[in-house]
C-alpha cells in the first residue's frame, strides 16, 4: 500500500510545483500553456527515466519489452494516459476551471475500477467501494467549494475534454495492469515505454497539430522551465510508486490510492504556497485519505499504520 501512497503524495507534489511553472512568464496568460506544459512535462519525465533506466544497465529490457504484445499494450495506455487523458485534463481546466474539471476526472477510479472488475476480473468488498466512493465525494466537495460563477472558456469543450481525461486514465490503469502480468515487462520498463510513448505522441503529433512546439522551444530556457523540471522529477517518481502499485496490489486499489493527490496538493501547498485551506477543505482532506486506504484495504480489522508503512 505504501507505493499507492507515495504516488498521490508525489503527484500532489507535482501538481503545485507545475502550477508554479504555470504563473511564470511565457506560460501565464497564454493560451498555449496547458498543451506545451504537458508537452515539456512528459518529456521530461522521458529523458529522466532514459538516464535512470541507462545508469542502471536496463535499456535493453525496456527494448525487449517493447517487442512484446504486453509492450505494445502499454503503448497504447501510453495514449490513453498521456496525449488523450492529461492533455483532456489541462483543456477542461482552461475551459471550465479547475473545480469543474476535478468533480468530473475525479471519476477515473470509478471508470477503472468497473472495467479491472470486466477484464481482470479484480474484485473489492461492498465496503471498500463505499470508502472509494467516500473519497470520490471528498475530491468533489472540494472541487466544488473552489468552483466560481464564471466559465472560462467553452463549457461543451471543458466537458467533452475532462470525460476524456478519465476515460483515459480509467483506461490506462486496467492495460497497465494486463501488461504487467508479462515478465518481460515490470513496472520500470512499463512506465519508460509510456513515458518515452507519450513524449513522442506529444512531439509529433499533438504538439504540431495544436501549434505548440515552436512555443515549447521558446519556453525550454526560462527559469518556468526549470521549475517545471522540478515538477517532472516529482512525477518520474510518482509515476514509479503509481506503476509499482498497480503491479502489486492490482489496478482498482492503485488507483483507490492515487486519487489522495488531491488531499495532498493541499498540504504541500500550504508548505510551498503558504495556501491555507479552509475548515471545508481540511475536512475534505481527512475524507479523501482515509477514504482512499480504506478503498485499499481489503482486511480493515488488521489495518494499522505498521502495515501501511510495509506495503502490506
Amino acid at each position: 500500500m505504501k507505493y499507492g501512497i507515495m504516488s498521490g503524495a508525489l503527484w500532489g507534489l507535482d501538481t503545485v510545483i507545475l502550477s508554479i511553472a504555470l504563473v511564470m512568464i511565457p506560460f501565464l496568460g497564454s493560451s498555449e500553456a496547458a498543451l506545451s506544459s504537458a508537452l515539456l512535462h512528459d518529456l521530461a519525465c522521458a529523458l529522466i527515466l532514459l538516464v535512470y533506466m541507462g545508469v542502471r544497465g536496463r535499456l535493453r529490457d525496456t527494448i525487449a519489452a517493447v517487442k512484446t504484445h504486453s509492450g505494445k499494450a502499454v503503448m497504447g495506455a501510453a495514449v490513453l494516459g498521456g496525449p488523450i487523458g492529461m492533455s483532456g485534463y489541462l483543456i477542461a481546466i482552461n475551459n471550465i476551471g479547475p473545480g469543474y474539471t476535478a468533480i468530473i476526472s475525479t471519476f477515473y477510479p470509478a471508470v477503472g475500477t468497473l472495467l479491472a472488475f470486466l477484464f481482470l476480473k479484480e474484485r473489492m468488498h461492498p465496503r471498500q467501494i463505499i470508502a472509494l466512493l467516500g473519497a470520490l465525494g471528498g475530491v468533489i466537495l472540494m472541487g466544488w467549494s473552489s468552483m466560481t460563477a464564471e466559465i472560462p472558456g467553452n463549457a461543451a469543450i471543458g466537458i467533452g475534454a475532462a470525460l476524456l481525461c478519465v476515460i483515459g486514465w480509467g483506461s490506462e490503469a486496467v492495460i497497465l495492469a494486463w501488461g504487467m502480468r508479462n515478465e518481460a515487462v515490470d513496472n520500470e520498463t512499463a512506465l519508460q515505454i509510456r513515458e518515452t510513448t507519450s513524449a513522442l505522441v506529444y512531439l509529433l503529433v499533438v504538439g504540431p497539430i495544436f501549434g505548440v512546439v515552436g512555443f515549447s522551444l521558446k519556453a525550454m530556457p526560462t527559469p518556468a522551465a526549470g521549475i517545471l523540471l522540478i515538477a517532472a522529477i516529482a512525477g518520474t517518481a510518482s509515476y514509479l510508486y503509481y506503476y509499482k502499485a498497480i503491479d502489486t496490489i492490482g489496478a482498482s486499489r492503485g488507483m483507490a490510492l492515487n486519487i489522495s493527490y488531491a488531499a495532498w496538493a493541499v498540504i504541500f501547498g500550504l508548505i510551498l504556497l503558504q495556501a491555507v485551506p479552509s475548515p471545508l477543505v481540511i475536512f475534505c482532506c481527512v475524507v479523501i485519505l482515509v477514504g482512499t486506504v480504506l478503498a485499499a484495504s481489503p482486511n480493515w480489522s488488521e489495518l494499522n499504520f505498521k502495515k501501511i508503512t510495509a506495503g502490506k
